[in-house]
């Protein structure tokens, strides 16, 4: 990778933790005193789209800290390594925060029945709302080889990515990634519309403009190793 693309790595990764990290405390600070001193802090319904995308992305957010820690075992190069690293970190970090305000909520971490994986933003837009953008008509009713929700990898791509070593791995990782996030920023988009709480609207925009400056950073290595998002 040229000297460069290395210091563009490094300068984009930081600034997308920094931004998602900066939204990450906003909210841990804000959620602790309820969003303003003078008002008492909003529960949202058990079938809500702020607790939907709490649970959602919560999962969605775990395979991407587990893809993340097994590209880092299967390969030396040093950017692929930190990128894993970044986003494992602010993940895992972000997953946490949404997990507990289930939690504070007083709300389990299972949809209600009748309400499967994304319902929250099916239901907020009267069927199938277009802020999915990725297919959620298509996967009602049909097995994904345990792909849950739009950009996750299935358990075979997972399975592929144990056993690649190298450029292949990076190569790999980084497709399965950039799927992650497009999934991952069009959920997060749907609750930066449609959530009640501020804090969380405020956290969601956050990770659509970390993810989408990493998904810019994906692209140019990938190109570097003569590859190309998938289609």
């Amino acid at each position: 990778m040229s000297a460069s693309l290395t210091r563009r790595t490094r300068w984009a990764v930081g600034s997308a933790v920094a931004v998602a990290l900066l939204f990450a405390g906003a909210a841990t600070v804000a959620s602790a005193r309820g969003d303003g001193a003078a008002s008492a802090p909003l529960t949202p319904a058990a079938d809500s789209a702020d607790a939907g995308f709490a649970r959602d992305m919560a999962v969605h957010h775990q395979q991407a800290v587990e893809m993340s820690f097994l590209v880092r075992d299967t390969t030396d190069d040093e950017d692929v390594r930190r990128l894993a690293y970044d986003i494992a970190n602010t993940q895992a970090n972000q997953r946490g925060m949404l997990l507990g305000w289930l939690d504070l909520w007083e709300l389990p971490k299972t949809a209600p029945d009748g309400q499967g994986p994304m319902g929250w933003m099916a239901d907020a837009h009267g069927g199938h709302g277009s802020h999915s953008g990725h297919g959620m008509q298509d996967m009602e009713g049909m097995d994904h080889d345990g792909a849950l929700m739009p950009g996750m990898a299935t358990r075979t791509e997972l399975e592929r990515l144990r056993k690649a070593r190298g450029k292949q791995a990076e190569i790999l990782f980084l497709q399965l990634m950039t799927d992650h996030h497009k999934g991952g920023v069009a959920m997060a988009r749907g609750c930066a519309e449609q959530c009640a709480v501020a804090v969380e609207r405020r956290l969601a925009q956050g990770m659509v403009e970390a993810q989408r400056s990493e998904l810019d950073l994906m692209a140019d290595m990938l190109a570097a190793r003569g590859a190309a998002p998938r289609p």
